[in-house]
């Protein structure tokens, strides 16, 4: 695996949410033409177009640990192994990456450059407008990177709004919303491109904490380049006493039913097997990660 994060907006950005379904991916593409999502019709073709082709396409944007293409340019991450496990099993073979940037996964699936994105893409109502999803593969959890100690005792967003902290975090992250709905001050929170330099800012008294998602702060902490910073345990955040649960999937065209179960139908097995977790748990996932939450649930959020 690679140890460098994106720069930029990550899964959980609220922006990237709203960019994936803007003009690209609902009316317009490069060219201006219009691009139909009314999707496939009697449950779709495409998973038996694939066993005959013996190859699937995964479109993937590179966030580890995720999905990425490591320094040897092989295709890696926990969505991609979980992926190449479920699709052998349904007669597909081979597998083809089509990396691009995070906010280009939905346009491209619609444009057909892939059959599948391949991404831990979080699932929410917005995008389930455009995609079929399965059901996730893992729930998210937020933490905190903190310098070493954890002197101000952080657990969570309350923490941070009772003691008046500054919080870093990702452009456009849901984490924004999650602060200030626990009363934390929009004038405390700083915006940065990614981990690495909310770790930078940490380290030179910027801000007393980086908000984000645990799986990324684990990434980002085995560069081993910031030995000053550590990671507080992972937690569900809620507002107004809700917990905020998120997960990822893989996304389908509309209307590719028949592919889209029996690729549940699979992932479903590997979930009671303990198969997925084996699996996973190379790229930093462990049971906590796992989860029971369905797409039309979170296609509801």
């Amino acid at each position: 695996m690679t140890g460098t994060l994106p720069r930029g907006i990550g899964r959980r950005s609220l922006l990237a949410g709203v960019a994936a379904l803007g003009a690209g991916a609902l009316g317009a593409t490069a060219g201006c033409s219009r691009v139909d999502i009314s999707g496939a019709t009697d449950g779709g073709h495409l998973l038996d177009d694939l066993r005959s082709k013996g190859t699937v396409r995964m479109g993937i944007a590179s966030e580890p640990p995720y999905a990425s293409i490591n320094s040897k340019g092989e295709l890696t991450g926990e969505a991609p192994a979980v992926a190449k496990t479920i699709f052998q099993r349904l007669g597909v073979r081979h597998f083809e990456p089509v990396p691009v940037e995070f906010g280009a996964l939905v346009p491209g699936l619609h444009s057909f450059q892939y059959d599948v994105i391949v991404a831990g893409m979080f699932i929410n109502k917005a995008r389930c407008q455009a995609v079929l999803f399965s059901d996730p593969d893992y729930e998210s959890k937020d933490s905190f990177l903190v310098a070493k100690g954890n002197p101000h005792k952080i657990k969570d967003y309350p923490d941070v709004a009772k003691r008046g902290l500054r919080m870093g975090t990702g452009i456009g992250y849901a984490e924004i919303d999650y602060a200030v709905g626990n009363g934390v001050h929009k004038g405390d929170i700083q915006t940065y491109g990614d981990q690495i330099a909310g770790m930078e800012a940490l380290e030179a008294g910027r801000i007393d904490c980086f908000a984000g998602t645990a799986l990324t702060m684990i990434e980002a902490l085995k560069t081993g380049q910031h030995p000053k910073v550590e990671m507080t345990p992972p937690f569900t955040p809620k507002v107004d006493g809700k917990l905020q649960r998120d997960g990822g999937g893989y996304g389908f065209r509309i209307g590719e039913t028949k592919l889209r179960d029996a690729f549940n139908r699979e992932l479903h097995k590997m979930k009671k097997s303990g198969e997925l977790l084996r699996i996973a748990k190379p790229y930093g996932f462990t049971e906590e990660f796992m989860t029971d939450l369905t797409a039309k649930e979170l296609c509801k959020k």
